[in-house]
């Protein structure tokens, strides 16, 4: 008996509970008859978890729960959600602090009623009680970044002319993530600031700015995720969306025009400095006068191996070798060992061009003490030796025994690095032509296939070897 009066209780109640969600929806169930603007009153949050009622907050958390599963169950396509509007509303204004989940509940019944309406006015509506959950959620429950990061998606999903709006808030949302801030957030994040500079209400180095931050966040998910394919390979992919998103305004053109004025404005600003240099270095923008004079007033500032380097190369392009021969000798503090072999190979080839053979020769030896495999060393030697052969002997023989030398070190790159194997090749055919003849070696009782060794600054020991 008793457990029937308790049915009944509870049936009634369900009664009056469903006779308020038709009042809000209307007789025919009709998406668009939701009043969003009468949806929610003002709110009586006093009282707790449960608020001042809590009996009845309960009782309504249960009640919408119970038809929103059931609407979930049906793959969100029965009316149950019309019938869990209604104590989720009560919910909503009575007890806000009573569930999380009732917020992640009701941005999607939103979403689904939006969908579902076709007045344009009415569908604007839906999406205004969308921002007012996440904001109230925010209020409740923290977790400000990460729920700002979902409001901004949603917005700019449902209405993309709130551009400027979305911006906002994904601004903040990802100030307040950082690194943590996830993927879809950063791709939205950039398209709205895309259009904020499309709709002039933003510059071009906000774009570039907001690139260099998303990028870093990019990264920094890449190198967490190395040891998991699937994770990196959705972060690999939304660092191509974003790159591609910027490639229109990434051009030499665009960039140099922006951060020449930046640079003008704070010519001893570090930070700045290293944006400049970064950016124009990764978009092959080094040609431009700009990243010369910025890498130069960086290297004044904060000297380092990497900006002495990259001043370096610049001279260099400009042939101005004796100048660039400081700023490399500079660079060798640098911390990445290839780097380092790179700055051997540029002063031996510089130390070659002035005649100083013995120098460069020593620069190249500390090249391939880091890379043994470096090809381009040894021909650096092989072409030294080659040039010096005339200036190191008095006769027939002493005059061209370099080039066996020379082609030693030729054969050698080639063994080492297939990737100069032609230009080994080709000077082995060259040389090989200058070994002194069979009579000659004979004259000087030497015999072929035997060692010898090479005087004069050379001091090598090679193979006696006649010309063919």
């Amino acid at each position: 008996m008793k457990t029937n009066l308790k049915k009944a209780i509870l049936s009634f109640s369900v009664l009056i509970l469903l006779m308020s969600s038709v009042s809000v929806f209307g007789t025919n169930n009709k998406v668009e008859s939701l009043n969003c603007d009468k949806l929610f009153a003002p709110q009586d949050d006093e009282g707790g978890k449960y608020g001042k009622d809590s009996a009845n907050c309960i009782m309504n958390l249960s009640l919408y729960r119970e038809f929103y599963k059931q609407w979930k169950a049906s793959g969100y396509k029965s009316s149950s959600v019309n019938d869990a509007i209604g104590p989720w509303r009560w919910v909503f204004n009575n007890c806000p602090e009573a569930s999380q989940n009732a917020y992640i509940d009701g941005t999607n019944m939103m979403e689904f009623f939006m969908k579902k309406a076709s007045d344009p006015k009415v569908k604007a509506k839906y999406v205004d009680t969308m921002m007012m959950i996440y904001d109230q959620r925010i209020k409740y429950f923290g977790r400000e970044g990460y729920v700002l990061g979902r409001k901004g998606s949603d917005l700019i999903k449902y209405m993309p002319e709130d551009y400027e709006k979305a911006y906002h808030i994904f601004n903040k949302s990802v100030s307040l993530r950082g690194n943590k801030s996830e993927s879809f957030v950063l791709v939205y994040y950039f398209r709205t600031v895309i259009k904020m500079v499309e709709g002039d209400k933003l510059d071009k180095m906000a774009l570039v700015e907001t690139y260099d931050e998303l990028i870093g966040i990019i990264d920094h998910n890449i190198d967490e995720n190395s040891s998991q394919p699937k994770n990196l390979s959705a972060w690999e992919n939304v660092k191509g969306n974003i790159e591609l998103s910027f490639e229109p305004y990434a051009t030499c053109e665009d960039l140099v025009p922006i951060f020449t004025k930046k640079f003008e404005e704070t010519p001893d600003d570090i930070d700045m400095l290293n944006k400049i240099t970064d950016m124009l270095d990764k978009k092959d923008c080094t040609d431009s006068e700009l990243f010369f004079k910025a890498s130069v007033k960086l290297n004044e500032l904060q000297p380092s191996p990497h900006s002495s380097l990259m001043i370096a190369k610049m001279l260099m392009k400009k042939d101005q070798y004796s100048e660039a021969l400081p700023f490399l000798e500079g660079s060798l503090e640098i911390d990445d060992e290839d780097a380092k072999a790179d700055v051997f190979i540029l002063l031996a080839t510089i130390y070659r061009q002035q005649n100083n053979f013995t120098k460069a020769r020593s620069y190249a030896l500390n090249a391939l003490d880091i890379r043994p495999e470096q090809g381009h060393a040894y021909l650096i030697i092989g072409d030294m030796y080659a040039a010096s052969a005339s200036d190191c002997g008095d006769n027939d023989l002493t005059k061209k025994v370099a080039y066996w030398a020379a082609v030693d070190k030729y054969k050698k790159a080639k063994s080492v690095d297939p990737g100069v194997a032609d230009i080994a090749n080709k000077r082995i055919d060259i040389y090989s032509k200058q070994f002194p003849g069979s009579e000659t070696i004979f004259f000087y009782d030497l015999t072929e296939g035997e060692s010898y060794k090479v005087e004069c600054w050379i001091n090598e020991t090679t193979t006696i070897r006649a010309l063919k």
